[in-house]
């Protein structure tokens, strides 16, 4: 079993060959969506919200990202593994940013992922130089979230349609491998999806990007509570699950389990 690599990312760009990827915080959702075929796995800083309980990306730190990445990473043999780059470990200067994301890579990503444009064009330069596979990533930007006033779509006025579009150019020819398009326009993500030579990944960003990323548990739908427009969920997890668990309850309950066959002879 080959592992996808970063110069394959951009062979399925030039296939005109969709790219697939989700989430995971550890090593059975890592092995699961492993084997489904995925060709990326993102260790997200959004495990803040679907695994801490926050309501948003800014708690996470270095350190919890390190811990899922290797839990993680145990779990697989075939995707690329991104780790995103949480608030603060990049911001402050290059030289932490660099020493941050070689962790990551010792812990067991492949790549990881930077939330910003231009700003962060010199931090890119310099990871890409010392040999780190950079995913950039724009339009709503978590890290950002009080800057925007919210989980809203971006990129809407022609002032920030062009500056997401000249971003795009920048972070590429910094040296990122692909772009996150995150909650803005269909539009404007094919615009530049057809400008830029790297292959960009949509996440509510419509159909004309190069590839597509949701968070695992929005595509089992173990939230019911969260219905954004742009998930689709291919499974009702949130019930299934309180269903089996119900069943567990059940069966203890009422002298069901453990039946024989999960007994021990002497």
């Amino acid at each position: 079993m080959k592992r996808i690599t970063v110069p394959q990312f951009q062979l399925f760009k030039e296939r005109s060959e969709k790219l697939v990827l989700t989430t995971a915080y550890d090593v059975t959702f890592g092995r699961l969506a492993d084997q489904s075929g995925v060709e990326g796995i993102l260790v997200g800083d959004s495990l803040g919200m679907v695994v801490q309980g926050h309501s948003d990306t800014l708690p996470v730190t270095i350190e919890d990202v390190l811990y899922h990445t290797r839990c993680v990473s145990r779990g697989v043999e075939r995707a690329h593994l991104i780790a995103d780059m949480p608030f603060l470990s990049y911001q402050a200067s290059v030289s932490i940013a660099v020493r941050n994301a070689g962790k990551l890579l010792q812990a067991g990503a492949q790549s990881v992922k930077l939330e910003g444009g231009s700003e962060i064009s010199e931090t890119i330069y310099k990871l890409a130089h010392y040999g780190i596979p950079v995913m950039g990533h724009l339009g709503l930007t978590p890290q950002k979230i009080h800057q925007f006033g919210g989980f809203k779509i971006q990129a809407r006025d022609e002032n920030s349609q062009k500056k997401i579009l000249k971003d795009a150019k920048v972070l590429e020819e910094a040296g990122c491998y692909s772009l996150v398009l995150e909650a803005v326009p269909s539009m404007i993500a094919q615009l530049i999806t057809q400008s830029v030579s790297i292959p960009t990944i949509g996440v509510g960003a419509g159909p004309y990007c190069d590839g597509q990323v949701l968070v695992i548990y929005d595509i089992l739908g173990f939230d019911k509570s969260f219905t954004p427009k742009f998930v689709k969920k291919y499974l009702n997890g949130d019930e299934a699950l309180t269903e089996s668990l119900r069943s567990f309850v059940l069966d203890v309950k009422e002298h069901k389990f453990p039946a024989q066959e999960n007994c021990f002879d002497l």
